[in-house]
């Protein structure tokens, strides 16, 4: 561990042989197209499908009542909440799934789909939160018995009497607004599944798009009733997740469903708009922040009120008990006295989600939050923002701490990841630089802004499994095969993460068998233990530990065998970790490796000793890990155009131990590439009649390498102490820090003339209006002149 371990995965990736689920072909496969509804709400009066049933092709077209004659009509949210596969009454949004074509092949079923007849009774729709809670915005869950209204649900943390009380007595309070914008993960795969049902054996295998294989099998159950043994769900190579394919989504269960009536493989593949329009969201949170704070920059209340809108549904990927996922950690990085947090969440007519988009769980928007208030704060004393959070972190000798709104950090050294931020970034240099353009009227000026985040990933019992509500223990099956080659296989599901490799490194570090001899295996319920999955940077704090907690057991059976190979007490035999050996203390050179001792694990164990070299650990982990860091981004403005140039973009991380630095690398500048999409271009909205208008790569904006600039990174160590390596996980955390990071300095840019914030995304539009707003702005020069081409030594100026 700790070594630059090249991805063992990558050879068929950029090879071209990955096996994804639209790779799937089965003898007779059938192909499912969905037909989705135009209208965001809506009743239907018919559905006629004889129109598709006439074209050669077709086999069959499915609506909720075939649905119903098989119990498979709804299907639950990853909420309390059920959710139609096929409507049958009322659409909730727009692409809302009404119907299912069956074809012989793609294009025939999706000739199919547009001959399809709905009837529509078209009623009036809500697509924002606040218009959706007024008394006489239009019903839209009248499917839930005794609803009037449109609220979903409300939600508080904190001690509010205290806080309160804080806000009264304070020296200095500053308050901002601010809104997180619907976001899609945009995954470069798609959905999909291939059901394939074979009555022979009475059973039902789905390849599906899966960031949690078993948890779907578990669900897949739920719904069908098939017995859980007789379900296998394969989950090949996924073009990536980023949570979008943690929940179940219509097509699956069509797709599962039709197999299981026609006893033929179905494949349903979605088209981008499809995925960005009907599957699930992330953020729409509408925010406000308060701190209370002394003359002198430490914060002693923060006080925050959501309103958030969780779409048709209430289908967001976080436990049950906590509707608004891991929000209440708004404290980050700062020790606070008090604090106190309400949510109010609203259906509305827009596909459901809220789901968890490389943010452990609502972590994002909190971050956010908290990052951006210090800066407010920071500009309304007139101090220097690093100073105020240097002067408000929790110390190092404070671990195990416990925050106002109940979360246990495990460890941290905050102010370190600072320090070694503005060392990377010339910080000092930068903030004379931007003085200076400020006093000369630069056509550029120039703004830096800094994020030190706190994330908090993986889950388990204590203190921060009553506030997750829910348990998330993760599996390892490790088995040292006669030649002392090695299998292990582990329930979360790789989606670029670097499993096949960094999990490996494990094994090989706790077992001292060569990284290349040590296959890691996911993604089959059929032959891998059970697992809850990859989300919320969980796979290392969880899974990780069960493979280093699995080789572990292995290590201490094999220490046995040595023994009797070494004809040694056991007690005398001695694991040297460096070398990978057991040896007899004192006579290092009486040494084997685990690797020379596998054959006779099989062929000639010790008496009473099982045979086999082979352990399975399910981790139930004490606590969660909170990786952290410190970004500082500085970027300029155009003062004439309002556009946004990055001039340098520091990272520094700290995920406890380290197991691969390059992976650790490449998923730091994913992450803040998907922060610079968010913080610049990124949105899903509506119009009035809630038509998406951003529901296509040509509307929904996404960062290219023309748009992202280079990366400086860096990191500390601060281990996590109950964790079995020490390791916090990563993968979210650019997410997470980059885009408050991003927008401080584009605030900061212009906060000497009065701006305390810009909305996200931050667009040029968007920021020339601030520009102007303040008096910042700068109006193009006149008369200039413009050379024709190819007419040397004419010109023409703007006048003509």
């Amino acid at each position: 561990m700790g070594e630059e371990v090249s991805r063992k995965e990558d050879r068929r990736f950029i090879t071209g042989r990955g096996n994804y689920v639209d790779d799937v072909k089965k003898p007779g496969m059938l192909h499912c197209e969905l037909v989705r509804s135009p209208h965001a709400h809506a009743r239907i009066e018919e559905i006629d499908g004889s129109r598709a049933m006439a074209l050669d092709g077709v086999v069959a077209v499915l609506t909720a009542d075939d649905l119903l004659e098989y119990d498979l009509a709804t299907m639950p949210t990853l909420m309390d909440d059920t959710q139609d596969v096929l409507v049958n009454d009322k659409v909730k949004f727009q692409s809302q799934e009404v119907a299912a074509v069956i074809a012989e092949d793609r294009y025939a079923a999706k000739d199919g789909a547009e001959k399809v007849d709905v009837s529509y009774d078209v009623l009036e729709p809500v697509v924002d939160a606040e218009t959706a809670l007024e008394d006489d915005a239009p019903l839209i869950r009248d499917d839930i018995e005794g609803k009037e209204d449109n609220h979903c649900f409300d939600w508080e943390t904190g001690d509010e009497e205290a806080t309160d009380e804080a806000f009264e007595n304070a020296a200095v309070t500053v308050e901002e607004e601010m809104f997180y914008q619907r976001l899609h993960p945009a995954p470069i795969e798609t959905c999909g599944a291939v059901g394939d049902y074979d009555p022979g054996k009475d059973k039902l295998t789905v390849h599906m798009t899966s960031q949690a294989p078993h948890i779907h099998r578990t669900l897949f159950a739920q719904v069908s009733g098939i017995p859980e043994h007789k379900i296998r769900i394969v989950s090949p190579d996924v073009g990536g997740g980023f949570g979008n394919k943690v929940p179940i989504y219509p097509g699956y269960v069509v797709a599962a469903a039709a197999s299981y009536v026609l006893e033929r493989p179905v494949k349903w593949i979605e088209e981008r708009s499809e995925n960005i329009q009907s599957t699930g969201f992330a953020r729409d949170y509408d925010m406000n922040g308060e701190i209370a704070a002394t003359e002198d920059g430490e914060i002693r209340a923060i006080r925050v009120d959501v309103l958030a809108n969780h779409g048709a549904y209430n289908a967001a990927a976080q436990p049950s008990k906590f509707p608004a996922g891991f929000f209440n950690i708004f404290t980050g990085s700062y020790d606070v006295e008090t604090a106190y947090g309400s949510l109010s969440a609203a259906y509305t007519n827009t596909a459901p989600g809220g789901i968890a988009y490389r943010c452990s769980f609502r972590v994002t928007e909190a971050v956010y939050l908290v990052e951006r208030m210090v800066k407010v704060l920071a500009d309304e004393l007139g101090m220097d923002p690093a100073d105020v959070r240097r002067r408000n972190f929790i110390q190092p000798d404070q671990f195990p701490y416990e925050s106002p709104t109940g979360w246990n950090y495990d460890s941290g050294d905050y102010e370190t990841a600072l320090d070694e931020a503005l060392e990377m970034a010339d910080y000092e240099a930068y903030r004379d630089e931007q003085q200076r353009r400020i006093d000369e009227d630069a056509d550029k000026l120039l703004g830096i802004g800094i994020s030190s985040f706190t994330e908090v990933v993986g889950a388990g019992p204590g203190k921060s499994c009553d506030i997750a509500g829910v348990e998330m223990f993760d599996s390892a099956d490790i088995r040292v095969h006669p030649t002392g080659k090695a299998t292990l296989r582990v329930g979360v599901q790789t989606q670029g993460q670097g499993h096949e490799t960094t999990f490996a490194q494990i094994v090989a570090e706790e077992l001292g068998i060569d990284v290349d001899d040590v296959v890691v295996e996911h993604g089959d319920t059929d032959t891998d233990p059970y697992g809850l999955g990859t989300y919320g940077s969980r796979s290392t704090p969880v899974a990780g530990a069960a493979t280093a907690i699995a080789a572990r057991k292995i290590r201490d059976k094999a220490k046995s065998i040595a023994a009797n190979e070494l004809e040694a007490a056991e007690e005398d035999v001695e694991w040297d970790r460096e070398s990978g050996e057991f040896h007899v203390a004192g006579a290092p050179e009486r040494s084997v490796t685990v690797t020379e001792i596998a054959a006779g694990a099989y062929m000639n164990h010790p008496g009473g000793e099982e045979p086999g070299l082979e352990a399975v650990n399910y981790y139930d982990p004490p606590e969660m890990t909170y990786p952290f860091g410190s970004y500082v981004v500085i970027v300029e403005v155009d003062r004439e155009t309002g556009e946004v140039e990055f001039e340098k973009f520091v990272a520094v991380d700290d995920c406890g131990n380290r197991i691969n630095p390059m992976i650790i690398e490449g998923q730091i500048h994913g992450g803040l590439a998907q922060g610079i999409g968010t913080a610049m271009m990124e949105q899903i909205t509506f119009d009035d009649n809630g038509n998406v208008t951003g529901g296509d790569f040509m509307n929904y904006l996404l960062p290219t390498a023309m748009e992202i600039p280079e990366f400086e990174t860096g990191h500390t160590v601060t281990p996590s102490p109950h964790h079995p390596i020490g390791a916090k996980g990563v993968g979210e955390s650019p997410t997470v820090g980059s885009p408050p990071a991003i927008v401080n300095a584009v605030v900061d840019a212009m906060a000497h003339a009065g701006v305390s914030h810009v909305e996200m995304p931050m667009t040029p539009d968007v920021v020339w209006k601030h520009l102007e707003e303040a008096g910042l702005e700068r109006r193009p020069a006149q008369n200039l002149e413009f050379e024709l081409a190819g007419d040397a030594g004419e010109s023409v100026t703007d006048d003509d």
